[in-house]
């Protein structure tokens, strides 16, 4: 198993910070309607490893189709730093997009490509 690393995160205006505990080793591209719009590059991680410091008032959430995800985005910048819903195992998760953590080397991450829009 990799190495877990705290990182700190925020959208583009700096309204929504946060924290989260995760491993880089892997993150996933997803081509649904929503990620493949947003660029997303997902990693998932439970309650326990992220920690929202500032901008709970700052978003917006979205949802569609099944509604099980929280798709949030700044109000003001419009970023989309990380969303959060029900997991397939039925626990709240967080989805954190890579993008928006400080410090991280995006040319050097393993992108595992998932078919979501087929799901």
């Amino acid at each position: 198993m990799a190495e877990t690393t705290k990182y700190k995160g925020s959208c583009h205006c700096g309204s929504v910070r946060f924290e989260v505990t995760t491993d880089l080793a892997s993150v996933i591209s997803c081509n649904c309607s929503i990620c493949s719009r947003a660029g997303y590059l997902l990693t998932f991680v439970p309650d326990g490893q992220f920690r929202l410091l500032a901008g709970e008032g700052a978003q917006t959430d979205y949802q569609f189709n099944k509604k099980n995800i929280h798709h949030l985005f700044c109000k003001t910048c419009g970023v989309r730093s990380f969303g959060h819903g029900t997991g397939p195992d039925g626990s709240h998760m967080y989805a954190v997009n890579v993008r928006a953590l400080d410090g991280v080397d995006l040319d050097h991450l393993k992108v595992q490509k998932y078919d979501g829009k087929s799901h």
